[in-house]
């Protein structure tokens, strides 16, 4: 399954608001810019985002965009799922299948498409803003260039 381009902004959008938690709000111009998101697409994401409980939005001259849930507690399984619907290798394992398939219970495959959806959930699920955030640190880092003789 390919997550969405829509929901790749999304998630760039709330990492860039944690990178900058306790700063204040961003504005969409400064998420846009920072995380490559063409702009026309960014406000929707933000307006979609805020109305999932993920972002809150303050107007005025101070305003912007805070994220609304620490990082600790967000998962990019949740974001996911807001934005995708259940994320899963095949439509027979969503609880709301619109189709049947004509082996269920007897299907060979539904072991293994199973195994690849827990796999994926227990990624997406077991990684939080945090953890990106303490990756992006690392890897900043590692690039950071060394004056020692």
């Amino acid at each position: 399954m390919l997550i969405s381009q829509k929901s790749q902004y999304a998630l760039r959008a709330i990492f860039e608001l944690a990178r900058h938690v306790g700063q204040g709000p961003l504005r969409a111009p400064q998420i846009a810019e920072a995380q490559a998101i063409p702009p026309k697409f960014l406000g929707a994401i933000l307006h979609q985002l805020r109305r999932g409980g993920f972002v809150e939005s303050r107007r005025g001259n101070e305003g912007g965009y805070l994220l609304a849930v620490p990082p600790r507690e967000l998962t990019v399984g949740r974001v996911l799922r807001f934005m995708e619907g259940p994320v899963g290798p095949v439509d027979c394992l969503t609880p709301n299948a619109k189709r049947r398939c004509p082996l269920d219970g007897g299907c060979v495959f539904m072991p293994l498409w199973q195994r690849v959806q827990d796999a994926v959930n227990g990624i997406y699920d077991g990684t939080t803003l945090q953890d990106l955030l303490d990756q992006d640190r690392q890897n900043a880092a590692r690039q950071a260039p060394s004056f020692e003789i």
